[in-house]
């Protein structure tokens, strides 16, 4: 790719002087120089120094027998950087509170991969395409947090 039609910006900001592309994506290459998409940049956090996938965390999370669906985003946290918070949809009779599904997560991943903050919503905030908007997510929690994008470590 040589850059994006008629936006010099947008090439500038997604294409370095030696002329590598950053989409973003997190690959791995094996020991053939075959690469694979692993990730998204923006879909871990970095807590304490150590790398966390959030998909990692949902995919433990949606086997609870009481979670419909998860999301997990990264929000700032003074001492940590970052700190994991869970928006969890439950499943229409479930009743169990934030620590339950803590618990429920002991033995399955690491103890600094689980969420310090959980929210029970009954939807995430959709783009029209039907991703969800994780950015919005993190806004919400942000200010219920009482962090801005000023404040944030």
């Amino acid at each position: 790719m040589c850059g994006y039609w008629g936006d010099p910006d947008k090439t500038a900001q997604s294409i370095d002087l030696a002329r590598w592309m950053h989409t973003g994506d997190l690959a791995a290459m094996d020991e053939d120089g075959y690469c694979r998409i692993v990730g998204r940049l923006k879909d871990m956090v970095i807590r304490d120094g150590k790398i966390i996938f959030q998909g990692e965390i949902e995919e433990v999370w949606i086997h609870h027998p009481g979670i419909e669906a998860v999301q997990v985003i990264g929000v700032p946290d003074v001492i940590h950087d970052e700190e994991l918070c869970a928006w969890v949809k439950p499943k229409a009779s479930f009743c169990a509170t934030a620590e339950e599904i803590q618990a429920f997560c002991h033995g399955q991943i690491a103890s600094y991969k689980i969420p310090r903050h959980i929210r029970f919503v009954h939807g995430f905030p959709m783009t029209m395409t039907g991703k969800v908007k994780k950015f919005v997510m993190r806004e919400e929690m942000m200010k219920e947090l009482r962090f801005s994008d000023n404040t944030a470590p």
